[in-house]
């Protein structure tokens, strides 16, 4: 369970009909403008002021100061704003800082702004995956629950996040559906925590990470997001991160060529997570503030007792594989 927060990132989605158009509207060349000179005079109170009330309701000033400062801080001042498209409710821009470039969405209701995204910009001739090629098995052994999973904001809270819209969280519940067998104060009372994590296919580990601590149960690490990580990368040039290893679990180093079935390591409590989980997800390339998700069907598994040849499960399944 993890959200990107390697840069800055300010969102807030509010419905509001607007509809395509061929070029920028007037409106929201004025708003950007006024936006950009205001960010970079740092009078983040006045652009605090353009919100609508449901902005300023969902994030108060403090909060608002906070990024905009911290984007500052991170990216320096903004240089220069270029109209891609519009998205749904949004405008598109290309967003150049001295520091990164972004893609800079922005909603207006009245001229107020009522939306605001900000994410590291993606060149648009990056590779498309939107499935996995690979045939794959579950990366543990026995059966495990399906925390978080599917292609909708109620089953799975990834789908948000470009990077990990495919993405999956795996807990092991008992009969009862908790996760842990007595009052979850320690990672070992977790029934995840120490399980074993397996290679879901042939791939080659590009990316290691270890050393980070497992967290105490209920708290975070919002600094190491992904905590004790792996990264594979597959003949089909298929993305595999795993995420949340327990500290010094890790047994494959950077490199190596693993087969499926391979043991890569331990769940653990690392990083941005508050209880021993395993986060999984497969993405078309390795940088993960560019990437882009994909749906992951996992090949002759067990979903709710039943045998299934192909398939992607969602929150709450209890799910395995077939021996």
């Amino acid at each position: 369970m993890f959200i990107r927060i390697l840069y800055p990132l300010l969102f807030l989605l509010v419905s509001v009909a607007h509809a395509q158009a061929p070029k920028e509207d007037p409106k929201y060349t004025k708003a950007v403008l006024h936006f950009k000179s205001l960010f970079n005079e740092g009078k983040y109170d006045s652009i605090f002021s353009l919100f609508s009330s449901d902005m300023k309701a969902q994030i108060p000033i403090d909060k608002t100061v906070d990024f905009l400062s911290a984007t500052k801080s991170v990216s320096g001042k903004m240089v220069s704003t270029n109209f891609e498209s519009y998205e749904s409710s949004y405008a598109v821009y290309k967003a150049q800082f001295e520091r990164r470039v972004y893609s800079f969405y922005i909603s207006l209701n009245n001229s107020q702004i009522n939306g605001l995204l900000l994410q590291p910009y993606m060149p648009a001739n990056l590779p498309k995956l939107n499935r996995n090629l690979s045939k794959l098995i579950l990366p543990f052994k026995g059966r495990w629950t399906v925390l978080w999973g599917g292609d909708t904001k109620e089953l799975n809270y990834h789908v948000e996040v470009a990077m990990q819209k495919g993405a999956f969280d795996f807990i092991v519940t008992d009969s009862t559906g908790k996760s842990y067998r007595t009052d979850s104060k320690t990672n070992q009372d977790y029934y995840a925590f120490g399980k074993e994590i397996l290679a879901v296919c042939d791939a080659q580990v590009i990316m290691v990470v270890d050393g980070i601590n497992d967290n105490v149960p209920g708290t975070v690490n919002p600094l190491f997001v992904t905590g004790n990580t792996v990264i594979l990368k597959t003949s089909k040039n298929e993305f595999i991160v795993y995420a949340h290893f327990q500290k010094h679990s890790i047994l494959v180093k950077e490199g190596q060529m693993v087969r499926q079935g391979d043991l890569l390591g331990k769940c653990g409590n690392s990083g941005n997570s508050t209880e021993p989980h395993l986060h999984f997800h497969m993405q078309n390339v390795e940088d993960m503030n560019v990437a882009t998700g994909a749906k992951c069907y996992f090949t002759n598994i067990i979903v709710n007792g039943v045998k299934k040849a192909e398939s992607s499960p969602i929150k709450n399944e209890k799910v395995e594989n077939q021996n």
